[in-house]
């Protein structure tokens, strides 16, 4: 006989916290909905900005750039910005940002789309992006790393270009709308950490899965990003009427 170990708390993201109420989607602000305090943010982090973003082959001189502010709950010690440029037709130059809000931390870009062109290993899966979210969710405060794992999921995946929202679990598709087979769930591995996967409703031109493992100190291992699977109607075509035909003789 051998004694059962005690069982490991599920880390690093808490089971016990619910899914807040209205919290299945990423908000996105215009620039001039920031409040006055995150204004003064942005400016004071230009320079780092257009630094790294020519580090990343991006000319961020003034002209033609416009941003948003991605409202991300689950990680509230950072401003997340969403920065854009259309230079022609399908010429669209796409960055994300992230500014600590108390100073301690640093400027940080995540490059999306150059001129059109998606990078030659996209966004939601690169290195880039993976490091970028661990080292921005390290300088958030212990208690809350923990909270919310579909908020830093949905913060991710904006951070990697999308608007993400993710359907009611009990959402039933129509004719004129399907649904993902997959609503949100958090996969717990006990000592091996967990994964975050949800499908993305909002994506375009089909719903797409993301999948988030975590290691249990809460480094972020690996990401994937694939089509999902959907629920869908369709109606059954009317049988035309059988026409009667003589028994022969």
């Amino acid at each position: 006989m051998k004694p059962v170990p005690p069982a490991r708390q599920a880390a690093p993201f808490a089971v016990d916290v619910p899914v807040a109420k209205g919290s299945t989607e990423i908000e996105f602000r215009a620039a001039e909905q920031l409040s006055p305090a995150d204004k003064l943010l942005v400016a004071d982090a230009e320079g780092s900005i257009a630094e790294h973003a020519s580090r990343s082959g991006i000319d961020f001189t003034p002209g033609g750039w416009n941003y948003q502010q991605i409202v991300c709950p689950a990680l509230p010690n950072h401003l997340f910005l969403k920065y854009t440029r259309e230079a022609g037709t399908a010429s669209e130059t796409l960055f994300t940002a992230s500014i600590p809000r108390n100073g301690d931390g640093r400027v940080r870009i995540i490059p999306v789309r150059r001129r059109g062109y998606s990078l030659f290993s996209p966004a939601p899966i690169n290195a880039l992006t993976i490091s970028a979210f661990n080292h921005i969710r390290a300088e958030e405060p212990e208690p809350q790393r923990a909270q919310s794992w579909l908020g830093n999921g949905l913060c991710y995946a904006s951070l990697a270009g999308a608007h993400p929202r993710v359907s009611a679990p009990d959402a039933e598709p129509t004719l004129a709308h399907p649904v993902p087979a997959m609503s949100a769930f958090l996969d717990v591995k006990n000592n091996d950490g967990e994964v975050i996967r949800f499908a993305d409703e909002a994506a375009l031109p089909h719903p797409m899965v993301w999948s988030m493992t975590f290691t249990q100190k809460g480094k972020l291992l690996k990401a994937t990003h694939a089509p999902a699977a959907q629920y869908s109607l369709h109606s059954v075509p009317k049988e035309a009427p059988s026409t009667p035909r003589p028994v022969p003789q």
